[in-house]
């Protein structure tokens, strides 16, 4: 937990903005963990640390109270021993294992992710950290933690999460609550659907997307009669688009419809791509899931603008329209709605490991305003609240 310097250095961040940004905050950090409790380190009894807390899902439970579910990155303390890059892998029924490879064979360049260069033909890739699910309960404004569920983390439970689940996004539909995670291993890189009652106990009911489509979040009602999302899928191949347009080749977000969660078909329209002259130059993805608004659907997504070894990450926006989600009634791609904010997490200095990255993965509405949450530099959890009318002035003005 915050010693009081930090404690008061952090709540010193917590600033009211000009224009949409009302307020500011980092809620949750890696400091904020308790590493007695942490899986890997319980279970192994290895030397480990928490490389990240961020990501964070997020859902408004019964009690008033909103739910962020963690994203939490932990890594071995020591990786390289003598000569060797130790990681982490899962193993049925509920153990980790200690992974080794030599250090000449891999580029580290990446500190999210490492290559293994024996492999020419394909680009195959091992993790510096490896992730779990927490249950963090905070304030209905999102901005106190009221209670860490450490009973309630999530962790692997399937040959096909050997290597984590990230970046979950939660949906309420009716009365249950259902989140996408993406669950890493050897065998594909996938979407995976969990299912709850109450919002902070989850059972997960398996995969939903295959290889390398990621980034899903489900829409809060059916339209039309059907279920949609919106999904991303990544690939090693594309093709060049044509010189009349203005689409850059690469992924986009895609729109898909389902008439039971489970079994999903792609829009086959166009949806989303990356554009010229836009700056979203390198990839685009969906993240928190579409909220109903007067003016349609509102779609908060990040791109990437290509820059260093990770990239420029930012928050961007696009309306949908209410009954026919496949029609873009607004998309901004040119003028963030968030970037990163060094002044939020200058308290963290001595943990920051990257620079220009926010990943919005949640929203809710509060009073007039909104509550957005996202990972700050893939670090820590930023609650901020926006300016509602910013979004319904800029509809109405186009």
């Amino acid at each position: 937990m915050y010693t009081d310097d930090q404690k008061h250095e952090k709540e010193g961040r917590d600033t009211m903005k000009r224009g949409h940004i009302l307020s500011d905050k980092i809620v949750l950090s890696p400091v904020d963990i308790d590493l007695s409790r942490c899986p890997i380190h319980v279970k192994t009894g290895l030397e480990t640390f928490i490389l990240g807390a961020f990501n964070p899902g997020m859902t408004r439970l019964g009690n008033g109270n909103l739910l962020l579910m963690v994203r939490v990155a932990e890594a071995i303390r020591e990786p390289i021993k003598e000569g060797r890059f130790r990681f982490i892998r899962w193993s049925a029924p509920d153990h980790y294992i200690v992974e080794e490879h030599p250090t000449y064979q891999l580029d580290t360049s990446d500190p999210r992710k490492f290559r293994f260069l024996e492999y020419e033909h394909i680009r195959v890739f091992g993790l510096t950290s490896f992730s779990w699910l927490l249950p963090v309960e905070l304030s209905p404004d999102g901005l106190t933690v009221q209670k860490i569920h450490y009973d309630k983390i999530i962790e692997p439970a399937a040959s096909y999460q050997e290597y984590g689940i990230e970046d979950p996004r939660i949906t309420k539909i009716g009365p249950d609550y259902y989140m996408t995670t993406c669950s890493v291993s050897s065998e594909r890189h996938s979407t995976t659907l969990y299912h709850s009652h109450d919002g902070l106990n989850y059972t997960l009911k398996g995969i939903i997307m295959d290889h390398q489509n990621k980034d899903m979040v489900l829409f809060p009602q059916k339209i039309n009669g059907t279920y949609y999302a919106l999904t991303r899928p990544l690939g090693e191949l594309y093709f060049t688009t044509g010189s009349e347009g203005n689409i850059l080749p690469g992924p986009s977000i895609n729109l898909s419809e389902s008439p039971d969660l489970y079994h999903w078909k792609p829009v086959e329209n166009v949806f989303m791509p990356a554009r010229r002259d836009t700056l979203i130059s390198y990839k685009l993805g969906a993240g928190a899931p579409p909220l109903a608004t007067d003016q349609g659907w509102l779609c908060l997504f990040h791109g990437v603008e290509k820059h260093g070894t990770v990239g420029k990450y930012r928050t961007f926006y696009a309306i949908l329209d209410r009954h026919h989600p496949e029609k873009i009634i607004t998309l901004n791609d040119t003028s963030p709605v968030l970037e990163a904010d060094p002044s939020l997490t200058a308290f963290l200095s001595d943990w920051i490991y990257l620079t220009d990255v926010v990943f919005t993965t949640g929203v809710e509405e509060d009073e007039g305003r909104l509550i957005v949450a996202s990972g700050e530099l893939d670090l820590a959890c930023r609650m901020t609240h926006l300016d509602r009318s910013f979004f319904e002035k800029r509809v109405k003005s186009k």
